[in-house]
């Protein structure tokens, strides 16, 4: 099931630092988001979103199906069928510069082991890879080497055709969990407790052979990292199965500020009053982000958090955008705010 929320009115930035958290959800004057349509096509977990472009997104799952959705008027425009299990990760490929017909491209990953690069124009299967020997549990593009990357018990780097350029030894049995591009070459690998900081080697006159080498792991989480993100050129974000929030120096992977419970900013007796994430203690997992300038977005347990970068706190939530986990939420471009929701 997906949720669709429109944001319009007074903008989260614009809340003064010592006002009341704003609760996502009826009757509210100030907070920006509002519930505008419920979206359902999928039979069975809905776990990824993506933005195609202004005008579309797409939605996969454990149904095994891609949709691909009109952004503005929610819409079902196509139905993408090809894989055999569930769908473990989704990104988009933009096509070739010097290529006259300019289609987003979508590379879906599987339990099936296959990775599928679909035209997202036509829903026409363009390739398919099969030689994993496990489940490719993330998939990430860096446009300036134009290779994409997928993550499983380790890292393979590939090109265009589909050629593998290299890759890890085995890196864990339980698999990459997140994976994101960061300035010099360099990606970093969610695995398990641990972020690893890979660096891609181009071919040179001396090596015509790619090559990809760990440069770090950064321990600082204490469970299992579930969520990662690139803000912009300076941080980006992890968050983990027990409701960490770390944001990190995008250049020295360094922290620059750390959650472990978000904190209610109401300005009782001039003290903060620590609030728990959900109810339940099992519902405090950070599934998934996304983000703008200011603003990172949380799925945590049912609900939605948005911890502002510049405050380093929440400035608005909804404790249940959902009757049962969030597990994915995309923003989408418009006059106003978007932000799409999957959950079981």
């Amino acid at each position: 099931m997906l949720r669709w929320l429109i944001g319009g009115g007074r903008e989260p930035q614009g809340l003064a630092e010592k006002s009341p958290l704003q609760t996502i959800g009826e009757e509210q004057t100030q907070n920006p988001y509002t519930e505008l349509l419920v979206l359902k096509a999928h039979h069975d977990i809905v776990r990824f979103l993506v933005q195609l472009d202004d005008y579309r997104f797409a939605s996969a799952g454990d149904d095994g199906i891609v949709v691909i959705w009109n952004a503005q008027t929610g819409e079902k425009l196509l139905e993408l069928s090809g894989h055999t299990q569930k769908i473990t990760a989704v990104i988009t490929f933009p096509s070739l510069e010097s290529c006259e017909e300019k289609n987003q491209l979508i590379l879906t990953a599987s339990a099936d082991r296959t990775v599928i690069i679909w035209d997202s124009d036509t829903g026409r299967q363009v390739q398919r890879v099969s030689c994993f020997q496990s489940t490719v549990k993330c998939l990430t593009v860096l446009k300036r080497l134009d290779v994409w990357l997928s993550g499983g018990n380790d890292l393979c780097v590939w090109n265009r055709k589909l050629d593998l350029l290299c890759k890890t030894s085995h890196l864990s049995d339980t698999g990459i969990s997140a994976l994101v591009e960061i300035p010099k070459n360099c990606v970093i690998a969610a695995v398990g407790k641990e972020l690893i900081i890979f660096r891609l080697v181009e071919p040179t006159e001396g090596s015509f052979e790619w090559d990809i080498i760990e440069v770090k792991r950064l321990l600082d989480h204490q469970d299992n990292i579930l969520s990662l993100v690139n803000v912009n050129d300076q941080s980006f974000v992890t968050g983990s199965h027990v409701g960490e929030l770390i944001v990190w120096d995008v250049l020295d992977w360094t922290i620059q500020a750390y959650e472990r419970n978000f904190w209610d900013p109401s300005p009782q007796l001039d003290t903060q009053q620590e609030i728990k994430l959900c109810q339940k203690p099992n519902d405090i997992s950070i599934h998934h982000f996304t983000c703008d300038e200011e603003n990172v977005f949380a799925a945590v347990g049912r609900g939605l958090y948005v911890y502002n970068l510049q405050m380093k706190r929440v400035i608005a939530c909804q404790k249940t955008a959902h009757d049962s986990n969030v597990l994915h939420i995309a923003k989408l471009p418009n006059r106003y705010k978007f932000h799409l929701f999957c959950s079981r």
